[in-house]
């Protein structure tokens, strides 16, 4: 790869916070969208003015910025697409995500100057479809996730090296082949393939018989429901070998409705891990066991490697009390650091004395006691009750003179 070291770090960033989230914890690149025309319409996305400005804030660090332009238009949407197209290339942004060929054709028209990448939801699942698309002058294809190691290693070997291939290598998962699924059209009236999925594979579901009506019956003996179209969260942090002896050139995280501290912790740990294999680029390689631990530290389902060693069989779906896991929350976002004083955005309510495991780029978390708490105005308090409060925390036993902001104060979910 000429324009940037193999892999690339991909990281989600649904708005501004997150954004620089991915940034600061060490994204290589990020992916975003606009205010119409993406996969993701939940998250607050960037209208124009902030997509230049987002644009300049990633260039001005060394990060890419790749927008999404992949839903399939209709045609009452068409004659928006132009400006829409035009205001990308304008803002700077150094590729569109799409998944339409016509769209292509009117992102080369009118955003001639910006790289186009063939998004998951095209489907590519072989090389001739690799091949089709680099020849109408993609430069990167997005994999399907039902793809296999074996698979995208033929696929990279019958593609010019000129086209980057892109794998998702950790985040939720789709139960519908590479996204396409109408449940949540018929359900909820909410269209899937326009950014609007309600997930109706995450509900819980119950079988009724026509001769009993009103009648509902458990499809398994689990108490909470049954869970039968859902998919565990991929996590392949501990295949990084494998993923680059396939020909992986960009390591895509999921997770643009995702929180910031996801968007941290997972780019953190996924950051440390490469940058450990540059240092040992062994096939036997695996991260400390610390790095593996951060990708459960947020909020997330039980984990796999999807398809990539193989279809998923007897753990392809999760069926148990609730649909994620979480056994951390945030209480505090850095602000900054002053010796041994911490001034801090609260986000949930913690006392003097609290113990927090601090999370901050690039290095292993550590523990410090809030030995001291004062409010605003100066003033001591034994608890600090109120969620976006200033909060002013004094170690006594010191803390580290480079803790920059953003960094995050964390601890395991009380237990009453």
């Amino acid at each position: 790869m000429d324009q940037f070291e193999r892999p690339e770090l991909l990281c989600p960033a649904g708005d501004r916070e997150r954004l620089e989230a991915a940034v600061l914890y060490g994204a290589d690149a990020v992916y975003l969208g606009g205010k119409e025309f993406g996969m993701r319409s939940a998250p607050a996305n960037f209208d124009g003015d902030e997509l230049a400005e987002a644009v300049s804030f990633c260039h001005s660090r060394g990060v890419r910025v790749h927008l999404t332009c992949n839903t399939l238009p209709r045609n009452d949407e068409l004659p928006r697409l132009p400006a829409f197209l035009e205001t990308a290339e304008s803002a700077g942004v150094d590729a569109l995500i799409i998944a339409d060929l016509g769209v292509l054709r009117a992102a080369q028209t009118y955003a001639p100057h910006v790289d186009i990448h063939m998004s998951t939801q095209a489907g590519t699942v072989n090389y001739a479809t690799a091949n089709a698309f680099h020849d109408l002058g993609v430069k990167r294809v997005v994999m399907a996730r039902e793809v296999s190691l074996d698979d995208i290693a033929e696929i990279r070997a019958k593609t010019p090296k000129t086209l980057e291939l892109e794998c998702f290598v950790h985040g939720a998962m789709c139960m519908s082949f590479s996204g396409r699924c109408l449940l949540s059209n018929y359900l909820a009236d909410r269209d899937a393939n326009r950014g609007e999925c309600a997930q109706p594979c995450r509900w819980k579901y119950k079988l009724t018989e026509e001769r009993r009506p009103g009648q509902s019956f458990e499809i398994t003996e689990e108490p909470s429901g049954t869970f039968i179209m859902n998919s565990q969260d991929m996590c392949m942090i501990e295949h990084i070998p494998e993923l680059l002896a396939a020909g992986v050139d960009s390591f895509k995280i999921e997770g643009r409705a995702k929180s910031a501290f996801y968007v941290a912790a997972v780019t953190n740990a996924y950051r440390i891990a490469i940058d450990g294999y540059r240092k040992n680029p062994s096939p036997a390689y695996q991260p400390e066991p610390w790095i593996v631990e951060e990708t459960k530290k947020i909020s997330y389902r039980d984990y796999c490697t999807g398809f990539y060693f193989g279809p998923p069989s007897d753990d392809a779906h999760i069926y148990y009390d609730g649909i994620y896991i979480r056994n951390w929350d945030v209480m505090a976002d850095v602000k900054s650091c002053d010796g041994n004083t911490l001034t801090v955005t609260q986000r949930n309510r913690f006392f003097e004395g609290d113990t927090f495991e601090v999370l901050t780029p690039g290095r292993k978390p550590f523990s410090i006691r809030a030995d001291e708490l004062y409010n605003a105005d100066g003033e001591r308090i034994a608890v600090a009750p109120n969620p976006m409060a200033e909060i002013r925390i004094l170690v006594r036993d010191g803390l580290p003179a480079d803790l920059p902001e953003g960094s995050i104060l964390r601890m395991p979910v009380r237990s009453n």
